[in-house]
């Protein structure tokens, strides 16, 4: 596994009043469906629901050991996918989501570590890495 964090993804109860905040920071945040996507240099910042991150993540928000927060490491293939999960789960992780096909076209597998910090390991074909790992959010003319 490559040392790098692809995306943090925040889930958050108000996505509207979120992408509000982060914009008067001075982030130009991009809409795609229900989440906003802000690029941080070679990572993006994403804001989605939180109840929707959870179960996305296979994780329970039961508000004691599920943070709102998943970091994401995002790869060129999904055999790479298939990889990093197995070499976590060897390495002493828990698999939250076996890896498989995503709602988005890419396919993903989720885990935690010993803290219970939720990583997810995604090939995602919408968003591309550079040759040293760093992604790009695409712009997208109809983002709102």
């Amino acid at each position: 596994m490559e040392p790098r964090i692809s995306i943090v993804t925040l889930g958050v109860r108000d996505l509207l009043l979120s992408r509000r905040f982060y914009e008067a920071l001075g982030w130009q945040g991009q809409q795609v469906e229900d989440t906003v996507f802000f690029q941080a240099l070679g990572q993006a910042v994403v804001l989605w629901s939180r109840e929707r991150l959870a179960a996305d993540a296979g994780v329970e928000d039961d508000g004691a050991t599920f943070g709102g927060v998943v970091l994401a490491h995002n790869v060129r293939t999904r055999e790479a996918v298939d990889d990093v999960v197995g070499r976590a789960a060897a390495a002493g992780a828990t698999v939250t989501r076996l890896p498989a096909e995503t709602f988005y076209g890419g396919y993903a597998g989720c885990f935690r570590d010993p803290d219970g910090h939720v990583w997810e390991v995604a090939c995602n074909p919408g968003l591309p890495l550079d040759a040293r790992g760093a992604l790009t959010v695409p712009r997208r003319d109809d983002a709102s």
